[in-house]
């Protein structure tokens, strides 16, 4: 949204006007619940924070001072009650191991697709696939979404939260990093290694002969 749309957005919602509210729900819901479930253990645990960031942006709405975007605004809502609802059930991932993720050393592509020794130390031995070949439909197919879906699933709890901003939502760096609470730095390492993970799932999915082709 322009600056414009986002205070015409924010004086709707202190008249109290439904449809706005309802236009905001679906314009968030879906990527508040993908990013809650970063922060606690199920799904039930991250509806339950995606409805007390829906009330607790009703109920704030009147001292929303416009110093961020109204969506960085409701996201850094979300973040916090995910947090207070992981400790409170004790069956969260544990904030010390957010940032890391326990993978600070690993490097982002396997080792193995790098040569070892002689002139040619460190160049690939398995560079990234070209998918120039694959045909589009397969690429935008609904089987390829889902296998990205998982992908980020899949990912460590910050790394989630991160590409899910950046890329699902369409956040840019700074707006990640005041709603996740991140340094620039750290933030551009979980996305690239979040995006190294998923790129190599991908990958691995194209790579492989669909269903009924060949012999």
């Amino acid at each position: 949204m322009t600056p414009d749309e986002d205070v015409a957005l924010v004086e709707a919602l202190r008249r109290g006007d439904e449809k706005a509210f309802a236009a905001l729900v679906d314009r968030y819901h879906s990527s508040l619940l993908r990013l809650a479930m970063s922060y606690v253990a199920t799904r039930e645990q991250a509806e339950d924070v995606v409805q007390e960031t829906w009330l607790g942006v009703l109920n704030g709405i009147d001292r929303f001072e416009g110093r961020s975007s109204l969506k960085t605004w409701i996201f850094r809502i979300l973040v916090n009650r995910a947090k207070t609802k992981g400790v409170r059930e004790r069956r969260s991932v544990p904030f010390s191991s957010l940032e890391g993720d326990g993978d600070e050393n690993q490097p982002s592509v396997d080792a193995s697709r790098f040569q070892e020794g002689g002139r040619s130390a460190g160049a690939w031995s398995a560079p990234p696939e070209s998918w120039e070949g694959i045909p589009e439909d397969r690429l935008l197919s609904g089987e390829t979404r889902m296998v990205v879906e998982e992908a980020i699933a899949l990912l460590p709890a910050m790394q989630r939260a991160v590409i899910t901003l950046r890329d699902v939502r369409g956040f840019t760096a700074q707006e990640a990093c005041d709603v996740l609470g991140l340094t620039e730095a750290n933030q551009r390492v979980l996305l690239h290694r979040a995006r190294s993970k998923v790129r190599a799932r991908l990958e691995e999915y194209l790579s492989a002969e669909p269903a009924g082709v060949g012999g």
